[in-house]
């Protein structure tokens, strides 16, 4: 048995430091290092979720490329069960740029998937009978797989920054108790969205202004943002270190408030650290 299963979203981030967001208009500009390192959403969730104790399971595609080599070494370093197929477009890649302030822009390479599902659906619905929670990345191949995906006990997904109306994210909400969104393009309209979202408790996040819980028959509850135990490095992964932080907590008994305000400690913490592999004791896991 594991306590999180994750679904899709392993890459690499090209990490590149730039002086400010968005970048000068120039030919060229001298950087610091750039960075090539596990990345994207799942792995976020996955690592995090790692790093606050949980016994964790992780399920994709990744390509046989020197990409894919960063992500099965990074993963090698933990003790994540994998269960991974090829990808012949190749790994996921994006490229962040990220300026003084620990800010980041996202240039995202999907590598979409292409022909018959990777995993059939007597190998995932096995997985997803040894989970105790299941986290959805909205990947396109784990979209044709919602219908054996669904049987899990409990579900959460990532919409990210859903602006509402693209109708790819909704399959991955409709069989989701805990949906994540960002507030990036709803704006005003994430209220409304949270509420048509309903009985699904929905968290919509804000960065540094926090996040605000949306619960069934409970006006929105503002969960404020902690204060980060050390200087701000990188705020990528930050939402995904939430969202490991909500599961966890949840997972450990706590009621939906005090786990976003326990989760709201834990992306703090994890925007101190540059990357997604987290030292031990950096994330707190009481």
């Amino acid at each position: 048995m594991v306590d999180l299963l994750v679904i899709g979203g392993l890459g690499v981030d090209i990490r590149a430091r730039v002086p400010a967001l968005p970048p000068p208009v120039a030919d060229s500009l001298l950087v610091p290092p750039i960075d090539l390192r596990i990345g994207n959403t799942g792995a976020g969730v996955a690592l995090a979720a790692h790093a606050l104790g949980l016994r964790v399971a992780l399920v994709d595609v990744l390509g046989a490329d020197p990409a894919g080599d960063v992500v099965r070494a990074a993963l090698a370093r933990t003790s994540i069960r994998t269960t991974l197929a090829d990808a012949p477009a190749g790994t996921r890649r994006s490229v962040n740029l990220v300026d003084p302030a620990g800010r980041r822009m996202s240039l995202h390479d999907p590598r979409p998937w292409s022909g018959p599902a990777p995993f059939g659906e007597a190998e995932l619905a096995a997985l997803v009978a040894e989970a105790t929670h299941v986290h959805l990345s909205i990947m396109d191949w784990a979209r044709d797989s919602l219908a054996v995906l669904r049987t899990a006990t409990s579900i959460s997904t990532d919409l990210h920054d859903w602006d509402g109306e693209n109708d790819y994210h909704r399959p991955f909400a409709r069989i989701a108790d805990l949906v994540f969104v960002s507030d990036t393009r709803l704006g005003e309209r994430a209220a409304k969205e949270a509420a048509e979202l309903a009985p699904r408790t929905v968290l919509v996040t804000g960065g540094a202004a926090g996040a605000t819980l949306h619960t069934p028959g409970v006006p929105p509850t503002h969960v404020p943002a902690a204060t980060p135990p050390g200087p701000v490095v990188d705020t990528n992964g930050a939402g995904d270190a939430f969202a490991a932080g909500v599961i966890a907590a949840r997972l450990r008994g706590a009621g939906i408030l005090d786990a976003a305000r326990y989760a709201a400690r834990v992306a703090a913490a994890a925007c101190t650290h540059d990357g997604m592999e987290y030292p031990d004791g950096l994330l707190p896991r009481e």
